[in-house]
């Protein structure tokens, strides 16, 4: 019985302790549950092939699996902690239930910009665990004058079960509570971006208009008319945005406010800089359509999407700063500590590097870096694309190895050549005429072509869709006539070929430490 009483107390306590912690989350802006800092570090200190392997199994849910399981983790220390409390170990139960605080106090620490209100959820959840342990756990009283031993005190069965309903309950209520509270720290985008309210819309309708189209130069995006070519099953040209993939190390999407964000520009420039929100939407703008492709995007993965991206060229933003002689590298910081090394070529180059705060029409999603990312056509994410990005800072290649680099990645990331078919599912029957399609992408390369061939025959040209710039990825497609083949098993490989009119590697290579290669390639059955 002390073994499901143990159980039961030390499950109690911990949740109670976290209830309480995601109310203190709920009234201190920027603070986080405890299970988040701890689970930040357990993300930097995870090592690569891990992070690779939860990539490749969970994909974009590899956050949820990681929460979970940190839950998990917390949840079963509680349990051990719950038994060694019933069976007379308090002092025990309390040093490690103390233990588990500090530890979380300590992976607060470690984030940036640790503040007491961060330290705070940590502090006061441990604090309301250790109560709930020493009202509910059983405890020495006096010495018994017949037996010389000490009367064991504490709640009865009766008693442990009432108060633990009591508590448990309570724990519900202030979880709660502390969750609906925490939605008054998520940012607001209801605002519209210059150059994008509708005609005929008025603000109210459409949202704050925070600066008149008509004071801003907006280069706008090239047509995209006839990228699309209406073929069921690929990939639109453009991904919207709640389907855009996400790949970051941010356990919880950090909520920045536009009215206080920041960017400061330092290191080898003339002139340091800073910049605001509104700073940046009184600059000149431009919208383009840029791919983005995750460096652990495996061949034939959905880690790539293409989105318009509005936003405020880099370029000319170091230009005013001045860049130092021996400025190889724009390091950029999150707010959340993630660090990113980008090569300054490819920043002034004059390809559209920019700071964007809009995607697809609308002002950044959270998840996706709202107020302020980076986006550099023709770069993997991890050297390019910081989110929430706060801080910029010029260096040599020497003098900062960027977040990934130390984890056995290139610091140098060109997108490669890639094509994946969409269309149709490997494993599917086939008969008649099938179109076979998806997308390629060579970016800031262009593609000039796409080929498929079937078991290793000759290669065969594709349609290709038209596309606004090199910086795209294209569709394409080629209508099979299966009757040109035996019926049965065949294999379906697709390649690209760049704007230099370079073909895709054939050699398999696994995404470490610069990108997959390889054919992407199916099976279809034919009758």
């Amino acid at each position: 019985m002390s073994l499901w009483r143990g159980l039961g107390l030390g499950l109690l306590a911990t949740a109670a302790g976290l209830a309480v912690a995601e109310l203190i989350v709920g009234l201190i802006r920027g603070s986080s549950s405890p299970v988040v800092p701890v689970g930040q570090e357990f993300i930097d200190i995870t090592p690569k092939w891990l992070k690779d392997w939860a990539i490749e199994q969970f994909g974009t849910n590899d956050k949820a699996v990681l929460v979970a399981g940190a839950l998990i983790v917390v949840l079963g220390l509680g349990a051990i902690i719950g038994v060694l409390a019933v069976r007379g170990e308090r002092a025990f139960a309390y040093a490690l239930t103390g233990a588990v605080g500090v530890m979380g106090a300590w992976a607060v620490w470690l984030r940036p910009e640790p503040t007491l209100g961060k330290f705070m959820p940590t502090i006061v959840g441990t604090a309301v665990s250790l109560g709930v342990l020493w009202w509910l756990s059983p405890r020495p009283g006096p010495v018994d004058d017949d037996t010389g031993r000490p009367v064991v005190m504490g709640p009865d069965r009766r008693q442990f079960m009432m108060g633990a309903v009591t508590i448990g309950s309570a724990a519900a209520v202030t979880g709660g509570i502390g969750r609906v509270l925490q939605q008054r720290f998520e940012v607001d985008t209801d605002f519209v971006l210059p150059g994008q309210a509708s005609a005929g819309t008025s603000a109210t309708e459409a949202g704050d208009v925070l600066v008149d189209a008509a004071d801003v130069v907006i280069d706008r995006a090239p047509s995209i008319a006839g990228a699309e070519l209406g073929v069921d099953g690929i990939e639109s040209f453009v991904v919207p945005n709640d389907d855009f993939y996400r790949i970051d190390t941010a356990l919880v999407v950090p909520q920045v406010a536009r009215d206080t964000w920041k960017l400061s520009i330092s290191g080898l420039v003339d002139n340091e800089v800073e910049l605001t929100y509104a700073d940046l939407l009184e600059r000149d703008q431009v919208e383009r359509h840029i791919t983005l492709s995750c460096v652990s995007n495996p061949v034939g993965g959905d880690l790539v999407g293409n989105a318009l991206w509005q936003g405020v060229l880099l370029k000319p933003i170091l230009e005013e700063a001045g860049l130092q002689e021996g400025a190889e590298q724009l390091v950029s910081r999150s707010i959340d500590g993630w660090t990113c090394g980008s090569p300054i070529e490819a920043i002034m180059d004059g390809r559209d590097a920019m700071l964007a705060f809009g995607m697809n029409g609308k002002p950044l999603p959270a998840q996706h870096g709202f107020p302020v990312r980076i986006v550099v056509p023709g770069l993997f994410g991890y050297v390019s694309a910081t989110k929430w990005v706060t801080d910029i800072r010029l260096t040599r290649w020497e003098d900062f190895d960027a977040y990934w680099i130390p984890r056995g990645w290139s610091k140098l990331g060109p997108v490669k050549t890639m094509a994946r078919i969409d269309t149709p599912r490997s494993g599917r029957d086939a008969s008649g005429v099938v179109p076979i399609g998806g997308v390629a992408w060579a970016v800031h390369r262009g593609v000039s072509g796409v080929q498929i061939r079937v078991d290793d025959g000759e290669w065969l040209d594709a349609e290709m869709g038209t596309v606004p710039s090199a910086d795209t990825w294209v569709q394409w497609v080629y209508d099979w006539d299966t009757s040109t083949v035996a019926a049965g098993r065949h294999a379906i490989e697709v390649r690209a070929i760049d704007g230099d009119g370079e073909p895709q590697p054939m050699e398999p290579k696994a995404v470490a430490p610069d990108g997959a290669q390889g054919y992407h390639r199916i099976v279809v059955e034919t009758s």
